[in-house]
């Protein structure tokens, strides 16, 4: 009969003991998003897309099933108000796909059969067809010299992939379209890279963002919210990697629908705990005792309350504030500055409550900043959920 090993917590401000208890290397994987990042750019500036240059497309459909593909869809999706060029988020390559299109296939399962049926149905349609998947298994033998291959030259879980996707979609988007500008990718990767030097096993939980994320959420029940569509959409990558990575239950919205919770229902207990908590928190928590609790007599047993996150985009930091002060108790992760090439020029910050100096944009337009913005909380995000779960021993 097999054993269970009772779980060791890990103290986060104990830099061996995190190294040691990172056997599976999700620490180090979470840390990879710049590199992802750099070597996209590498693979662009190589010529991979020089095909799509000068390119004007019907359309670009982008193919993205399921995980951080298609999370990284989304924001994309956010992203293209400007561009001149129509795109498309499907599951699976839509029957009307043509020669004047370009098809982006994008995923991390080289086997999936949807992805490989996506694959050749576009190359028999003609199209113009990038394929971000890794290059082998059937994925691979179904556009075996008939595609743009772009597959992941930096191995990672595949929970961590969001940064990989983001950049080669835009990629894509900004060689086919003058108009999307998303910067230079491998200027957002040293922005990225830094963030991620803040989040070393080295470094204490005051003064590492990811750590003190993690420190906020760990062993609560989790709402991670976005200000916006592209924050919204960051939100829902945040509340997977909880997920996937820790065994968090996080559940994902927009901010709006917080508030809104809030102004029907009303708020719920004092200090400490948020607006949005589940009936037998609060108060009554202070005098429970599980031992001699009985939920005939005493009612229902207390839960923790609702830990809630807030990501935002939003240059306006007091437009944030507003929107959060009828939440309670509520944790802001924003990107302060982007304006420093180094990881002590730039200042990324958790905030608890009230939000800090407005952002300073890099160069390159909006769609620059947001790709930026968005790259740098998802490294700390992936990075807190690796926190998370190696301070709960798993």
């Amino acid at each position: 009969m097999p054993t269970t090993v009772p779980a060791t917590p890990v103290d986060l401000d104990d830099a061996e003991a995190v190294t040691r208890a990172d056997r599976g290397g999700v620490l180090r994987s979470a840390a990879l998003a710049g590199a992802q990042i750099r070597a996209t750019a590498a693979a662009v500036s190589e010529g991979a897309l020089s095909r799509l240059d000068g390119a004007r497309p019907r359309a670009v459909v982008i193919v993205a099933p399921s995980g951080p593909a298609r999370r990284a869809a989304g924001l994309l999706s956010s992203l293209v108000a400007s561009a001149g060029v129509p795109v498309v988020i499907a599951p699976a390559t839509p029957p009307w796909v043509g020669p004047l299109d370009v098809v982006v296939v994008a995923g991390d399962d080289a086997g999936d059969p949807v992805l490989a049926r996506s694959v050749d149905s576009a190359v028999r349609r003609r199209a113009d067809v990038v394929v971000t998947v890794p290059d082998e298994g059937p994925v691979a033998d179904a556009g075996a010299g008939r595609v743009l291959a772009l597959p992941p030259r930096v191995r990672v879980l595949d929970i961590h992939g969001f940064a990989r996707h983001v950049a080669t979609m835009t990629a894509v988007l900004a060689a086919v379209d003058p108009a999307f500008a998303p910067g230079d990718l491998a200027d957002v990767a040293d922005v990225v890279d830094a963030e991620s030097a803040r989040h070393h096993p080295s470094i204490e939980v005051f003064r590492n963002p990811a750590k003190s994320l993690a420190s906020r959420v760990a062993g609560r029940r989790v709402l991670v919210t976005g200000d916006g569509v592209a924050a919204t959409e960051l939100a829902r990558h945040g509340a997977s990697v909880l997920l996937r990575t820790a065994g968090v239950v996080a559940a994902a919205s927009e901010l709006a629908d917080a508030v809104a919770v809030v102004h029907e229902f009303g708020a719920v207990g004092g200090p400490g705990s948020g607006a949005l908590d589940a009936p037998g928190s609060g108060g009554a928590a202070q005098d429970y005792d599980p031992l001699f609790h009985d939920d005939q007599i005493d009612g229902p047993r207390p839960t923790e309350p609702v830990r809630i996150l807030t990501v935002s985009i939003d240059p306006d930091d007091s437009s944030v504030r507003r929107r959060v002060a009828v939440l309670g108790e509520v944790d802001v992760v924003r990107v302060d500055d982007l304006s420093g090439d180094a990881a002590p020029e730039l200042r990324p910050t958790l905030e608890f409550g009230p939000v800090g100096p407005g952002a300073i944009a890099p160069s390159g337009g909006e769609a620059a900043t947001t790709v930026r913005h968005c790259l740098v909380l998802a490294a700390r995000l992936e990075a807190a959920a690796a926190y998370v779960q190696l301070a709960g021993g798993r």
